[in-house]
């Protein structure tokens, strides 16, 4: 297994040479990375877009297990969510004007793979044994629960060094399981349970610390670990983190925090049932929006909600004409159906796309009474 540790960085002398330094402003700083025998030089950007996002070390540096999560994960919703989801639970323990952020480095392909294979395939396996089962006693007695794993690593800047103070990781656990009861026969489903999803969940969490701990240079650092949900494979929202604690240094995970997100369709029954009010707001912009352009396809909405409150509603409107002065008559008038409909206390992200892309964007952010719009044709 190829492992990565992250040494001390120095602040080094920058030699300009014509064609090979990289353009820096006045505030970026210049540090020396060393990692084992190899010595670089990386930047630290000085500029951070708000005080949600993290600020991260140039050139940037993938994760050891980039491109895992395209075939681990159901949906393209998830494989998102997935990462920004653990990105906000970070915060609430490596506040973003402290720290800085690099994707995992210590969790790579190979070992990634043994972790999420069945316990009869590789010995390290976190999912449990099938030997001997057929596909319906799989789904019975052994369903596969952890489909992937996703490592984020937090470094702090003291003086002129840099070194890891924390890293996140996300256990993206199945909420259904999906099995064949012959070789090339039809899928079946099987649900799993609440209480089968948080008990393995946590038993995985516990089992996926003590083996961080045994990495060199990890048995004293504090680790974070979400417990993801994914949503089902025909599902157009992601799933959510339910809960996440946090290891402190040389400890394992203990006390269980629950976290209340959840995504949501707009107009669907379940929208209507459970939020009456945003429903009947969607479906009057919706229906104006078909009255004047009928020629749409459909218009959707998906809302995140953080403890019961929306927090940000995304729409996405489809469009099946292309001339770019109609673009732009219809961007026109969603914008004042923008600020007809929603609030100012709302965070409303409207995207326009046609066939041959994303044809406009309206952003109207809480406090706004308008939004911003952005034809991406002119």
């Amino acid at each position: 297994m190829t492992k990565k540790y992250l040494g001390m960085l120095t602040l080094a002398l920058l030699l300009t040479v014509s064609g090979c330094t990289p353009s820096l402003d006045d505030k970026s700083e210049v540090i020396q990375n060393t990692e084992e025998a190899e010595t670089k030089t990386v930047i630290i950007p000085s500029l951070q877009l708000d005080e949600t996002y993290y600020r991260t070390l140039l050139p940037y540096e993938e994760s050891a297990s980039k491109g895992l999560v395209l075939s681990n994960l159901s949906t393209k919703y998830d494989m998102k969510e997935v990462e920004n989801g653990l990105l906000r639970i970070s915060q609430n323990m490596f506040a973003p004007d402290k720290y800085l952020f690099q994707e995992g480095q210590y969790l790579d392909t190979s070992t990634l793979k043994d972790w999420l294979a069945r316990s009869n395939q590789e010995e390290p396996g976190l999912n449990p044994s099938d030997e001997g089962l057929t596909g319906e006693e799989k789904a019975k007695k052994a369903p596969v629960y952890i489909s992937h794993i996703v490592e984020q690593n937090y470094l702090e800047k003291v003086d002129n060094t840099v070194s890891l103070s924390g890293i996140s990781i996300g256990l993206a656990l199945n909420s259904t399981y999906y099995y064949t009861k012959e070789d090339f026969g039809a899928t079946y489903e099987e649900k799993l349970t609440q209480s089968q999803i948080e008990e393995n969940g946590k038993r995985i969490a516990e089992e996926v610390v003590t083996r961080l701990r045994q990495m060199d240079g990890l048995a004293d650092i504090p680790i974070v670990v979400g417990l993801f949900q994914q949503n089902s494979r025909n599902a157009v929202v992601p799933g959510t983190y339910f809960a996440y604690s946090t290891a402190p240094a040389g400890k394992n995970v203990s006390d269980w925090k629950l976290v209340d997100e959840e995504y949501v369709l707009f107009p669907t029954a379940e929208s209507k049932g459970r939020y009456r009010d945003l429903d009947e707001i969607f479906r009057n912009f919706k229906h104006e929006v078909e009255i004047y352009f009928p020629n749409y396809t459909s218009i959707i909405g998906t809302g995140y909600f953080k403890d019961k409150v929306l927090q940000k509603w995304t729409i996405t409107i489809p469009i099946q004409f292309y001339g770019s002065a109609e673009v732009t008559g219809f961007t026109q008038y969603l914008a004042g159906l923008v600020k007809k409909y929603f609030d100012s206390s709302m965070n409303i992200e409207v995207k326009v796309n046609s066939l041959d892309g994303a044809e406009a964007l309206l952003i109207k952010k809480p406090g706004d009474e308008e939004a911003y719009v952005h034809i991406y044709s002119q």
